[in-house]
């Protein structure tokens, strides 16, 4: 046994183990630092993959706004963009950047003006649609016109007839190109009426710039709505009466002057309630009138026990005076 220990063959057979076992060390660590490098390429394929999307974003104009009034660009663009997914989605999600047409040194007229963008990450690629955009520039104008009520008479009930309109806007500022704001002509509130209307209605209408052919004019109008009272009753059963004004909540100290433009109104009702009324006596209240003031006083029909009354509304001028 002593003599095998010694011999040749055992240092051979434990020189072949140790190499297979090497081998066999050496072939395991290279498969791991593969798989290793292998996931860093997938992770690093994931954070560099290029992505393309379509963004829609507000159209700027670098212009003098004070002096120029530009029309005929669209209020939105697309812009395509193509980068770094990260980046890409990013800048889709927050549109940190702007698309502008720089207006600035042209002069008034038509133009085509390339557009262009400012804030994008240098990474990304991309292209607006459309490229250029046609805009006309004029001088800016504005220009108060007086509002007419406009509305369908045939949606009127047989027998029914409307007195005149009232609203709480009387004018409007238009702004917008010159030539545009000539060619206005009329400023009117379209009233819409119910079909067979036989009742006053007092709904809000909207506002609009018309041409001599009836169409609407491309301009900017302030304030856009009015509310609208137009009294609608049966025709035959109205009459003529004088309107009078007494002053409410007056100040002892003081005497009080009520002037108005209208002095008398059409009330409307039925035979018997137009009988038992010869004058309209409206309450304007004077409490805080220390000098002069006009205001524009109510007709409430149930005040004055009638269906209608015509103007619904009227103008009064207060002076007061020390006594």
């Amino acid at each position: 046994m002593k003599a095998f220990f010694n011999s040749r063959w055992l240092y051979r057979i434990l020189s072949l183990f140790l190499a297979v076992m090497l081998f066999v060390y050496v072939n395991s660590t290279k498969t791991t630092s593969t798989q290793t490098t292998g996931g860093s390429e997938t992770n690093s394929s994931t954070l560099t993959a290029t992505e393309n999307k379509t963004v829609s974003v507000q159209l700027r104009l670098n212009v003098n706004s004070d002096k120029y009034f530009v029309t005929g660009y669209p209020e939105k663009v697309k812009v395509h963009l193509s980068g770094p997914a990260a980046l890409i989605t990013a800048t889709a999600n927050t549109q940190n950047f702007r698309v502008y047409a720089n207006l600035t040194g042209l002069k008034t007229g038509q133009h085509s003006v390339k557009l262009q963008q400012d804030g994008l990450n240098r990474d990304i690629s991309y292209k607006i649609d459309p490229e250029r955009i046609s805009v006309n520039i004029q001088p800016r104008q504005t220009v108060s016109f007086p509002v007419t009520v406009n509305y369908d008479k045939s949606r009127l009930a047989d027998n029914y007839e409307a007195g005149t309109p009232t609203t709480d806007v009387t004018s409007v500022k238009a702004t917008g190109a010159k030539s545009e704001i000539n060619r206005v002509t009329r400023v009117v509130a379209q009233l819409t009426l119910p079909q067979n209307a036989k009742s006053t209605v007092n709904s809000q209408a909207v506002i609009e710039a018309l041409d001599k052919q009836g169409r609407t004019v491309n301009v900017i109008l302030t304030p856009s709505t009015t509310q609208v009272n137009l009294p609608i009753t049966a025709k035959g059963h109205s009459k003529k009466v004088p309107l009078s004004f007494k002053a409410k909540n007056a100040n002892a100290d003081l005497n009080y002057t009520l002037k108005s433009a209208t002095s008398s109104v059409r009330v409307f009702g039925t035979t018997s309630e137009l009988d038992a009324i010869s004058k309209i006596e409206a309450d304007v209240d004077v409490s805080d009138v220390k000098d002069s003031k006009t205001k524009t006083i109510r007709l409430d029909p149930a005040d004055h026990d009638v269906t209608g009354i015509d103007p619904t509304s009227v103008k009064v001028t207060i002076t007061a005076k020390s006594k």
